[in-house]
């Protein structure tokens, strides 16, 4: 009986282009998110990474009456950090399923806006039952930030051509 095992060297450019389109992803995320708050709704643009730091520390951080959002730097960076953990581990799931439906082009693409379109719709009504607050946040904006995250990850993911160059010589 014999074991297909990936080696080191098939696992790390899997793994390397994941975090580097997961971070990509995430960072267009949340600047589209949290602009868009701030610009359309008129409400604090730090309100979205409140609403993600109070799933490791609680509702307790949630924005309220007694709380602005973004005074406090450490709840930024806590809010940041699970933002972009979540962001890469979602980038090697969707780089696996792409890879294994050997996806490429307006499909990948096309493909990655329907991703980011069930991570809205599992965050915003799947995980309401553990996080209800994120009910809160069921609003075009959010549906179109996840559209984008999947969208700019199927990007950040797509492999790009490589370039042969050809010296003529005359």
């Amino acid at each position: 009986m014999t074991y297909a095992t990936q080696s080191s060297e098939t696992v790390a450019p899997v793994l390397g282009s994941a975090i580097k389109a997961g971070l990509i992803a995430g960072a267009v995320f949340m600047a589209v998110e949290m602009l868009l708050v701030w610009l359309v709704m008129g409400m604090n643009p730090f309100a979205p990474p409140h609403m993600i730091v109070a799933i490791a520390m609680g509702p307790e951080v949630l924005p309220g009456p007694n709380l602005v959002p973004g005074t406090d730097p450490g709840v930024i960076v806590v809010a940041m950090i699970i933002h972009f953990v979540l962001a890469v581990a979602l980038a090697f799931i969707f780089k696996l399923v792409a890879e294994r439906l050997k996806l490429n082009g307006s499909m990948l693409l096309a493909t990655g806006v329907v991703f980011g379109l069930l991570i809205y719709a599992i965050n915003f009504y799947g995980m309401t039952a553990i996080f209800p607050w994120f009910a809160m946040a069921r609003n075009w904006i959010s549906v179109l930030a996840h559209a984008v995250f999947g969208l700019v990850l199927a990007y950040a993911l797509m492999p790009r051509a490589s370039v042969t160059v050809v010296e003529e010589r005359v």
